[in-house]
């Protein structure tokens, strides 16, 4: 079969210069599956949280997109099909597993679905597991209104002190699927080396580090979350939907910037409110191609 490539070469829709190297010879306008990898949280490459955008014709099994994550092999792929105007259905895989939010690679669609042209409004929609999610485009970044996790103090855990090399209790949260531990100082957050093999006995989805910031960050923090796949997620948003109400109660601010200390790091900025959470970050194509197996 003979394809070419009907893409624009200026305007709005950059893809066909800005992705594709011989446009003489480009898949892209036919593909059934468009890949976009994409660092989020951040406005450099190599850094932030990279995730892989699955743009689909029609929806596709849940075996395969498990599958293509496994195959992808970063901590999110996002897959995707436009169900409206400015509106896409959007479920996330780990390489092991389905998880019911994302923020960066909710991050990392909105933005390859704006800089490829698919959608040229400001705002659009995702349809979720937790309900439809708006995403906005602005000077400060990519918005994505997020709902909002009042995490509630637990009783301290032996076992997961242990498994994060502390040396002695400290406070401990429940925060929706996952676990929060307040430490005290930046330097601690930075320097910890947890054993992911305890770890992965912990009973929760993910489990997250913070202490107040420098720098100019209001908080810093980790997310490890072994038990889905990932020993450490280098940005979270869905983590800073309980770091934001957190925070904001101690600070006495709703409106926050943080950072997350992972070894490739980012960065995102935060907007508490009563019910909902707004995020706030940069993104990155780092490359684009198409899936030639359905």
């Amino acid at each position: 079969m003979e394809f070419t490539c009907n893409l624009p070469t200026t305007g709005n829709n950059r893809a066909a210069c800005r992705y594709l190297p011989a446009r003489e010879d480009c898949r892209w306008n036919e593909a059934r599956y468009r890949l976009t990898g994409v660092d989020a949280f951040t406005q450099v490459p190599f850094a932030g949280n990279p995730a892989v955008v699955c743009l689909m014709q029609e929806p596709a099994t849940e075996v395969w997109m498990q599958n293509l994550a496994r195959e992808m092999n970063v901590s999110e792929t996002a897959f995707l099909y436009k169900t409206g105007d400015a509106r896409y259905d959007l479920r996330w895989f780990t390489p092991v597993a389905e998880v019911d939010l994302c923020g960066h690679a909710t991050l990392a669609s909105a933005h390859s679905l704006w800089e490829t042209g698919e959608v040229n409004g400001a705002t659009l929609v995702f349809d979720t597991k937790s309900g439809p999610l708006a995403a906005r485009k602005g000077d400060e970044g990519i918005a994505l209104d997020f709902p909002r996790v009042d995490p509630t103090v637990t009783a301290s855990s032996t076992a997961l002190m242990g498994a994060l090399g502390l040396g002695r209790s400290h406070n401990l949260l429940k925060a929706g699927p996952d676990l929060l531990v307040e430490l005290h100082d930046e330097e601690t957050v930075r320097g910890l080396a947890p054993n992911f093999t305890l770890l992965r006995s912990i009973r929760a989805r993910g489990v997250m580090v913070t202490a107040p910031g420098e720098s100019g960050y209001d908080f810093v923090s980790r997310f490890f979350a072994p038990a889905v796949g990932i020993d450490e997620d280098p940005v979270t948003g869905s983590a800073h939907c309980a770091l934001g109400p957190f925070w904001a109660g101690k600070l006495g601010k709703p409106v926050m910037r943080a950072r997350q200390l992972s070894r490739r790091g980012g960065e995102l900025a935060l907007k508490v409110e009563p019910k909902r959470v707004t995020l706030t970050g940069h993104a990155v194509t780092v490359w684009a191609g198409a899936a030639r197996i359905g």
